[in-house]
């Protein structure tokens, strides 16, 4: 049984940590409000507008296959990846390296083994994870994981749309963390480009459009696309601070777990040296008796 100054000093240590991951608890509950009042309201906007595209793409009879459109063999491919700068936030950045890892070795498992994958992070973590696995980022903004601004994400998705119209890419990809509540966050790959046409859509008529479609169609889908990029990333922050709040709440809580064990093991422990007190006591009148 260990003594009563190493049990105490691990009551100390264990309430330290209790207090950090409570304190670092209610600021990610805060982060998060915020997060996931953002991503909430951002969400029926971008749904809407793809509707809307979606119903004047069906009305134009000859669709390109050109620019944003143009479905090439898949041979250079761009991967986005969204993750934290920093860590304590349970598997979020790990489901991120995983997916990541998936894709590559399934899906553009010959374009990786040819050098031909290349990838942009929002997010620290994921560039610090895949290094070890050979993935090289060639740009990283992490700075927009703490402060999100459409007109710069607004910029970058113009120069995806602009490398991939151009055929510096024949496919880019998405990988972040979609937002479900505080405690799930699913983890998805999702196509930027090639722009892709919901089957289901269908002209129902009930558009007076100015100017005429197929020039309303052209200002629509880059608008689309920047719009879909920015709600990654506000996805993907608003997971972080969930899965971040989530995990300090399981770690504040094992620690009031083992404190209750840290503080029964004390409380044996010091009746256990009283009694061997009271014994001594005992024993050492009773010889002086003798």
């Amino acid at each position: 049984m260990p003594n009563l100054k190493e049990v105490r000093n691990r009551i100390q240590s264990v309430t330290t940590t209790k207090q950090i991951t409570s304190a670092m608890k209610l600021v990610s509950a805060s982060k998060l409000r915020r997060a996931q009042d953002s991503i909430l309201r951002f969400r029926p906007y971008a749904s809407k507008l793809r509707e809307i595209m979606q119903r004047v793409a069906a009305g134009v009879d000859d669709l390109p296959n050109e620019g944003v459109f143009a479905h090439r063999p898949v041979k250079n491919v761009l991967l986005v990846v969204f993750s934290a700068n920093r860590g304590l936030c349970g598997v979020f950045n790990a489901n991120i390296g995983k997916q990541v890892m998936l894709l590559l070795e399934n899906e553009y498992a010959e374009a990786f083994a040819a050098g031909k994958v290349d990838f942009i992070s929002f997010g620290k973590k994921a560039p610090d994870t895949l290094k070890k696995r050979g993935v090289v980022f060639s740009h990283e903004y992490n700075h927009l994981i703490e402060k999100p601004n459409f007109d710069e994400v607004s910029e970058i998705g113009n120069i995806l749309i602009k490398e991939f119209a151009h055929g510096k890419y024949d496919e880019i990809v998405l990988v972040y963390n979609q937002f479900k509540n505080a405690a799930s966050q699913a983890t998805v790959s999702e196509t930027f480009l090639p722009f892709h046409f919901s089957s289901d859509a269908k002209d129902t008529g009930d558009y007076i459009l100015e100017p005429e479609r197929e020039k309303m169609f052209e200002m629509l889908v880059p608008k689309t696309l920047r719009i879909q990029l920015y709600k990654a990333l506000l996805d993907s922050i608003a997971s972080e601070h969930g899965a971040r709040m989530t995990s300090m709440h399981k770690a504040t809580d094992n620690a009031a777990e083992i404190l209750k064990d840290l503080r029964l093991s004390y409380n044996k422990a010091r009746q256990t040296a009283i009694t061997n007190e009271i014994i001594e006591i005992v024993s050492g009148a009773e010889a002086l008796k003798g």
